[in-house]
């Protein structure tokens, strides 16, 4: 188990009446990431309205804010005792066999476009052994063919201008990876989150955007992008793609700054330290179960 502790600051001016925000950045718990303590603080005296996707364990937080300045600061200890299995186990399953709450993550979304990837993906990856060997090729070609570019994409890139350009962040990595894996029929979603280990040199902490892939009914995460160990990802949001997962979505006249992120692995109630690093099992923080053998 690895316990972290992180901290979110999002910094806004509206210049309207007023503005709508629904948020995304409270931890999301799941029987694999609880919740040991968190603190919401919000600089307006605000009504807030909160909600829980159950199936995703997402959190969001809907407030209405006056005009001048907002300050929204979420703190949060989580323990992450991640659900552990070894890659030679793990099998791609048929869609007559898959969970059902699997379906929405083998179909073309929004910036995932599975359908026009199609060709390409069979060609390169359809002849390959069926199984996580086949997703870590998948994986591993993301990683290779694309560079790793602070400020080379924007909100409406897709999978199709990843592909293209040959550059991105990492939203850009796990859209690519995404579209891919579902377009040779592998259920696939998008995570968003912090990441503990990143190279210092890559900026200040951020958001992280990773993605998780369903191998023998149980989703397991993966970081195309290779910016941190996936023992070291944190969850917020889960969803088919970016537009379902982000952290923060505005309606007004608003200017925002950049988001001011912390995180750092910390001791346990036993005093002792884990820190993330690379595993050779696979991981899995999600709340879905295998269904029965097949």
């Amino acid at each position: 188990m690895v316990r972290m502790k992180f901290s979110i600051e999002l910094a806004y001016e509206i210049y309207d009446t007023s503005a709508d925000f629904i948020f995304n950045i409270e931890a999301a718990q799941t029987p694999h990431q609880t919740i040991v303590s968190e603190k919401l603080q919000i600089s307006q005296p605000v009504q807030s309205d909160s909600y829980i996707d159950r199936r995703l364990a997402a959190r969001f937080l809907r407030l209405q804010a006056a005009a001048g300045p907002l300050t929204v600061r979420y703190e949060a200890t989580v323990d992450i005792n991640h659900h552990a299995a070894s890659p030679a186990d793990l099998q791609e399953m048929p869609i007559s066999t898959l969970p059902l709450e699997a379906l929405p993550y083998i179909v073309p979304s929004r910036y995932c476009q599975s359908d026009r990837l199609q060709k390409f993906a069979t060609a390169e990856f359809g002849m390959l052994p069926r199984g996580y060997g086949r997703v870590k090729a998948i994986q591993e070609w993301v990683r290779r063919q694309v560079r790793f570019q602070s400020g080379s994409s924007n909100g409406s890139t897709s999978a199709m201008d990843t592909i293209i350009e040959r550059g991105g962040v990492c939203r850009d990595f796990a859209h690519l990876m995404i579209a891919l894996c579902r377009a040779v029929n592998i259920p696939a979603r998008f995570v968003s989150g912090i990441d503990y280990g990143a190279d210092p040199a890559l900026g200040p902490t951020d958001f992280h955007a990773y993605v998780e892939v369903m191998l023998s009914g149980r989703w397991y995460l993966f970081d195309p992008s290779g910016v941190s160990p996936p023992m070291g990802l944190v969850r917020l949001g889960t969803g088919r793609d970016a537009a379902d997962a982000a952290f923060a979505t505005v309606f007004g006249m608003v200017r925002s700054e950049p988001p001011v992120i912390e995180i750092e692995a910390i001791t346990d109630d036993d005093g002792t330290l884990v820190m993330p690093a690379i595993s050779d099992d696979l991981l899995s923080t999600s709340g879905l179960e295998p269904e029965s053998a097949y």
